[in-house]
This record gives structure tokens, sequence and C-alpha cells, in this order.
């Protein structure tokens, strides 16, 4: 009777052994694959982002316009980040003006989506340094950094400026992943240079983002989904989603910083703004623009953005 207790209890520990074996293999494909559709720089973003960036007309015209005005002014430049990579960007150079701004791309962009906001900026009387964040452009790096990682390379980004001019004054501008960027390297210590910083839509935390998404794209609950996938960033790319928290971030930051976000915004929920912005220990100041979308603030409302833009500038640099 013992005999047979003992080879069955032998036979239930295996099936739940395999069984877990199972579920275990089941969630690492399962985590491996929402991270290289998500963050591997070489998989296409365009089932994620098709939607939330649907540009205007009119915002692609001036897009073009300001692609051709960067033609005859922006000279490629590199820097090499903390882990070795080379990273690429585009610098503007604006004579007789000690003030630089770094401008910072969204998800599944690269530094030239970035050159309606460049021009505008560059005519407020700025140098600008335009970076391909990790992973994206021209720049090296096999995993998205989704502002956490990139939090770091701004730093080098900033040396490069201060290099050529240890009196400059410096803005940080981003939007989306850029903006969440922004926030993030905001929480680091900065040198004086850096004067004040604007952030659009960025968002809470990477976790709070992709949770979202799983939810939104694919209709399926994020536990367990983002947490194997968590797990997976880990060893692949060295950062937790949790960890990437631009509130936490905020919440260390004496930057003077401006936050902006669309009313309607869907991809990064509007709701994420008072998350940040209640956060933020820093002198802030908050925009919202009535109706506009993802990325869609300054298209929406150009003279109001551009407006507060600038007064917010002139009051720190």
């Amino acid at each position: 009777m013992k005999g047979k207790r003992k080879a069955a209890l032998k036979t239930t520990i295996f099936v739940l052994s395999s069984l877990l074996i199972v579920v275990i293999i089941a969630l690492g494909c399962v985590g491996n694959f929402f991270y290289d559709l998500a963050l591997n720089s070489d998989s296409d973003k365009s089932i994620v982002i098709s939607e939330a960036l649907d540009l205007s007309e009119n915002k692609k015209a001036n897009r073009v316009k300001s692609i051709n005005w960067m033609t005859d002014k922006e000279k490629d430049v590199y820097i090499t980040s903390d882990d070795n990579l080379k990273l690429h960007g585009y610098r503007i150079d604006n004579p007789e003006t000690k003030k630089w701004a770094i401008i910072l791309h969204g998800y599944g962009g690269n530094a030239l989506k970035m050159c309606t906001e460049a021009e505008q900026i560059y005519n407020m009387g700025y140098n600008i340094i335009m970076p391909d964040m990790r992973g994206c452009g021209e720049s090296e790096g096999s995993a998205i950094g989704m502002g956490w990682l990139d939090r770091i390379d701004i730093l080098r980004w900033l040396d490069y400026i201060i290099a050529i001019d240890e009196k400059s004054e410096i803005l940080l501008y981003g939007v989306s992943m850029g903006g969440a960027a922004v926030m993030m390297v905001t929480g680091e210590e900065l040198p004086q240079n850096v004067k004040c910083a604007i952030e659009d839509c960025g968002y809470s935390s990477v976790k709070e983002e992709f949770d979202i998404q799983i939810e939104e794209f694919f209709g399926l609950p994020a536990f367990p989904i983002i947490t194997s996938s968590d797990i997976v960033c880990l060893f692949r790319a060295g950062y937790t989603f949790e960890q990437a928290s631009s509130v936490e971030q905020v919440k260390k930051s004496k930057t003077p910083t401006l936050f902006i976000h669309g009313s309607e915004d869907e991809f990064v929920p509007f709701s994420m703004l008072d998350k940040v912005y209640n956060a933020a220990a820093c002198p802030k100041e908050k925009l919202v623009v009535e109706g506009a979308g993802h990325v869609g603030s300054s298209g929406t409302d150009p003279e109001l953005y551009w407006g507060t833009v600038k007064n917010f500038l002139d009051k720190y640099i």
C-alpha cells in the first residue's frame, strides 16, 4: 500500500513539474514575442504606431518643408554611449547664441521626425541637437530604451554641448517616448547648463504604457504577458518596465518643466498628464491642448502651443 502511494506521489510530482515547465516555457515564448515586437530595434513598429501617429495633411506638409529647411544647415554628429554604442544626431548651428536645445523624437521614429519642432525652436534663437535615440535611425543599439536607457545617453549629449561651450544654456525638449526621456533624465544630477525642460505627451511609466497597449491592440490581459516580457527585458536590455518610471524620476527633478498633453490622446492616455505633473517636485507649468490626439498638440493649436513654449522659455533662458 505504501509503495502504491509513493508511486502515485511521484507521478503527481512529475506531472505538476512537467506542467510548470510547460507554463514557464510558454510564458518565456510569449515574453520574447512581445519584447521583439515592442523593443527589438529590428522589428517593424507600424502595427503599434500606425493609427496613433496618423498625422494631418497639414502637419505632413510642414514636416516636408522643415526637412527641406534642414538640408543645407544640419551636419552629422556622433557620440559614444556609456555602453559603447555609436549614437548619431544632427547638429544645426545658430550663429551668435549660447542657447542650445536637445530635441528628442518619439517611439518608432527618428530625429528627422522632429524637424518641424527643430525649425520652430531654432527660430527662437537656439542651436539644435537632434539625436537618433538608441536603436533608432542611424544610432546603434539592439534594444529601444523607452526613455530609460536614453536618459543616460542624454547626459552624454549634454557633455558634447558643454565641451563646445561651457557657458551654454540648454533646453531639453521631447515628445512621446522623447518626452518620457526628458522627464526621466531630469531625475538625474544635471549640469547647471540645463535651464529647463519641455515634455509633450510622455508616459507615466513604461509598465503603465505597455499594460494599456497590450489590452488596446491585442485584447489580452497585462498579466502575465507584460510580467513575462518584463523579465525578458531585464535579461535582454538591462532594465525593467517598472523601473522605467517618469513619475519616480520627476519626484527628484529640480529642472523647471512644462508638461503638455492633448485632451484626446488615447495612445498615451491624457490621464497620465496629471500623474507626472502632480508628482513633479520642480517648478512646473501645464498646457492642455483641447481636441489634440497623440503628438498632435502643436498641429491642433500651433499659436497656443508655440506661444506657451516661448513664454516658458523666456522665463528660464
